[in-house]
């Protein structure tokens, strides 16, 4: 069965606009692909909903069509602010094999689907609900809650969450813990349901390899030139992996999913943290599991540019190699380089074109109070803290001494594909998870003040 609802992207009925499934189709609806990215009329929809209910908003902008919206819910004063932030930017949709309209935001066998409705304006729907509820109930949180609905998560953040810590940092102050993307959602393993709680994540590094040869005529036959040696560099990376590194959110993460797992499991998963065994172990893995946990216990490159040649009789003497590199929390990006230079080949050169450090430290003070929201809503569900590959706007905050931890509760059905889902085509949610997320972050709202005080 498919029911579709009206298709109007312009400012709604801001009073009656508080159902967090109604806000995510809503927000949805609003195509706001970047690049470009253009916002605007979403960032206004949504505060048009806040200042509808009597909360104080305020717009900060790099770019006008691309405004940050910071919305504060007064609390009583007895603990630092509690920050929600989320992005309402999306990757795009061209190229992809859609069977709905990506921005129509139709609900469909149970789920909602379109771009965004995981990443990340399910997060929103959910935090902006959660905010107007307790509004609607005269809720006085235990201190200030700040919300941030920002642009441009997905092009770095330099128009969003970058732009607001390195020009208005004020916004922040007082800030410890902040409630953001990737985590909280179910994943089930070992006949277990379990919630992961991001707490840290891998560091963004940029690089490129030249590769240099004798170069000459095309109608001669060259060994051992640019092109050849590329070739032998990218056999070597989708054949190996560069070294094991067992850090300590990691160790954590792991620790805690082997304490959910029955017996057996747990003995397998233990051994992931011995580095002279953990490849063998990752590589019997069932379920895909040992695809989701390579990543962290590696640093890791993707081939994704190739750049060369003039001509098709010219053999060039230099071929160029972007690659797409992860750095590990707590790894530093000359050990990282030193790894790539072994794997691609010693007389090759790296430049780093960009390197996007993760400063946090660990600090897990809040995590038992949004654990303990999650075990309310699924009293058999073990939250565990977990640690992403892929990267959020937790790194800007996190120059400003902030720990933000990936939430967006959603209950998710076994076979539920995460990593397919996220940027894929027929992006979608259970139809209940905003609800049921929504209810979850108010539960935080309601019980933060101990944990935050520290």
């Amino acid at each position: 069965m498919t029911r579709g609802r009206e298709h109007g992207v312009g400012r709604q009925d801001p009073v009656a606009d508080v159902d967090p499934r109604v806000i995510l189709e809503r927000l949805v609806r609003f195509p706001t692909v970047n690049p470009p990215g253009g916002e605007r009329d979403c960032i206004l929809y949504a505060r048009d909903l806040l200042d509808a209910s009597g909360i104080d908003t305020r717009l900060l902008a790099r770019d006008p069509d691309r405004p940050n919206l910071i919305a504060r819910l007064p609390g009583r004063g007895e603990a630092p602010p509690l920050l929600l932030h989320a992005h309402v930017d999306v990757v795009p949709t061209a190229g992809q094999a859609w069977t709905v309209p990506p921005f129509d935001a139709v609900e469909k066998d149970g789920f909602i689907w379109g771009r965004g409705t995981l990443d990340d304006k399910g997060s929103a729907a959910m935090m902006l609900a959660a905010v107007l509820r307790a509004k609607s109930r005269g809720l006085a949180p235990s201190g200030d809650v700040i919300l941030a609905l920002v642009p441009d998560e997905e092009v770095g953040g330099m128009a969003g969450t970058r732009f607001l810590v390195e020009e208005h940092p004020d916004v922040f102050d007082g800030v410890r813990y902040a409630l953001g993307e990737a985590g909280g959602f179910t994943v089930h393993l070992g006949g277990r349901r379990l919630y992961p709680i991001q707490v840290a994540e891998k560091q963004p590094c940029q690089l490129t390899v030249t590769f240099r040869g004798a170069g000459g005529h095309g109608s001669f036959r060259h060994r051992g030139g640019a092109m050849a040696k590329l070739g032998r560099a990218l056999d070597r990376i989708d054949r190996r992996r560069l070294p094991v590194h067992v850090v300590p959110p990691v160790r954590l993460m792991i620790e805690a999913i082997a304490d959910a797992l029955p017996a057996a499991q747990r003995v397998v998963m233990r051994r992931l943290l011995t580095p002279a065994v953990t490849d063998r172990v990752l590589d019997v893995l069932p379920g895909g599991a040992g695809r989701l946990l390579d990543p962290l216990l590696h640093d890791t490159v993707s081939p994704t540019i190739v750049h060369g040649g003039t001509k098709a009789n010219v053999i060039p003497s230099e071929v160029e190699l972007t690659l797409d590199g992860r750095i590990l929390p707590g790894m530093g990006v000359d050990e990282f380089v030193r790894e790539v230079r072994d794997l691609v080949g010693g007389d090759a050169t790296i430049r780093v074109d960009a390197f996007d450090p993760y400063p946090g430290s660990l600090e897990m003070g809040f995590f038992e109070t949004l654990a303990a929201a999650l075990r309310e809503g699924d009293p058999h569900g073990m939250p565990v803290p977990y640690v992403s590959m892929a990267t959020t706007d937790a790194r800007h905050l996190a120059r400003l001494g902030i720990q933000s931890y990936g939430y967006t509760p959603m209950r998710l059905p076994k076979g539920y594909d995460f990593a397919a889902m996220a940027h894929g085509p027929d992006e979608r949610i259970p139809a209940d998870a905003p609800a049921w997320g929504a209810d979850r972050v108010y539960r935080v709202l309601e019980t933060f003040g101990a944990a935050a005080r520290g």
